[in-house]
């Protein structure tokens, strides 16, 4: 077992004791989890929080309070080095019973499930850097408190699954070639991105790097889509449409795990807000967009992605504020 299969599985470790633990004992687990001095960055409206103290008191706090009874499910957990820092990426969901209001979203007192993307870097230990996307629209969504004038989305909405073969969470070392060989194929479809032409589709030849039963797990208001034309129907035409000349970089984690590859950027796009986008005209307005993916690869092909943008970040950039409406 190398060095970033045993963080790997001491955090997972970790991150696993919050779950049937009383409030109490959980805040307890998450603070041994994280240096004194951890550097985190949440979605909208939570966005920047310096130092255990302030992760637990303005983030963990307020979600167990709300959902007493949380559990954290990851579908992806994967571990290797980037720029010389240690990282840990995961998506899944954090499960509980919604007990009462939490960021203005109304409790159900039932069931809710929030999506999540982290990414997190780990120094002799402890978790010392944190970015964590929560898909907040699909909560909004189940608490049936959809905002006014937000597009619903051409995807399905449905909960997101995890991967198709079930080994997202392997705690193992990786052979390092096939690592390696995920994330060279990551990193060639992206560089197809790039050749985007602002007019054609094909410009980009995505037909080159992912499987013809493709599954791409948006965030709400975008959903899901399978196949490549699924996927240009449900949300490329529409994004490169209101975002032609956007550009990527600022990445602070691109890993490679075995069959599995997660990047995360913050933000990760800048561009310019020149079409409709969930509803809403252009603006001509400079944005920027938090963005996470997880890829599956299968063969010498990408089979699922997994999405996250901090939407409501985005939106406010838009002169949408979606969270007013919950005031």
């Amino acid at each position: 077992m190398n060095i970033h299969s045993r963080q790997k599985h001491a955090i997972f470790t970790s991150l696993a004791k919050i779950n049937g633990l009383a409030i109490e004992e959980k805040m307890g687990a998450i603070r041994e989890l994280y240096h004194a001095d951890v550097d985190w960055h949440g979605p909208h409206p939570i966005n920047r929080l310096s130092g255990a103290d302030r992760v637990i008191s303005d983030f963990w706090a307020p979600l167990l309070g709300a959902l007493p009874d949380l559990e954290r499910r990851d579908d992806i957990f994967i571990a290797n080095s980037f720029n010389g820092g240690d990282w840990v990426g995961a998506t899944g969901y954090l499960t509980g019973t919604f007990e009462t209001t939490w960021l203005g979203i109304p409790a159900t007192g039932g069931v809710i499930n929030i999506r999540y993307g982290e990414f997190s870097r780990i120094e002799a230990g402890k978790v010392r850097e944190v970015y964590l996307i929560l898909d907040l629209l699909d909560v909004m969504r189940q608490a049936r408190c959809w905002p006014k004038g937000l597009a619903i989305g051409r995807g399905s909405a449905d909960r997101v699954p995890g991967p198709a073969t079930r080994d997202g969470v392997t705690l193992e070392t990786a052979a390092p070639a096939e690592s390696e060989q995920s994330l060279r194929l990551v990193e060639a479809m992206i560089a197809g991105l790039m050749q985007y032409d602002q007019k054609s589709l094909e410009s980009m030849g995505m037909e080159r790097f992912w499987h013809p039963d493709m599954m791409w797990y948006g965030p709400a208001a975008i959903g899901t889509s399978r196949r490549l034309k699924g996927f240009q129907d449900v949300h490329q035409r529409a994004f490169l449409q209101a975002f032609p000349d956007r550009v990527g970089g600022n990445h602070k984690a691109r890993i490679g795990d075995g069959a599995y590859v997660g990047s995360c950027g913050w933000p990760s796009i800048n561009a310019t807000h020149r079409g409709p986008w969930l509803g809403y005209p252009a603006t001509n307005r400079r944005i920027t967009m938090r963005v996470m993916d997880f890829w599956r690869r299968e063969g010498t092909l990408l089979r699922e992605n997994w999405v996250f943008i901090d939407q409501i970040d985005l939106l406010l950039q838009m002169d949408v504020d979606v969270m007013s409406h919950l005031r």
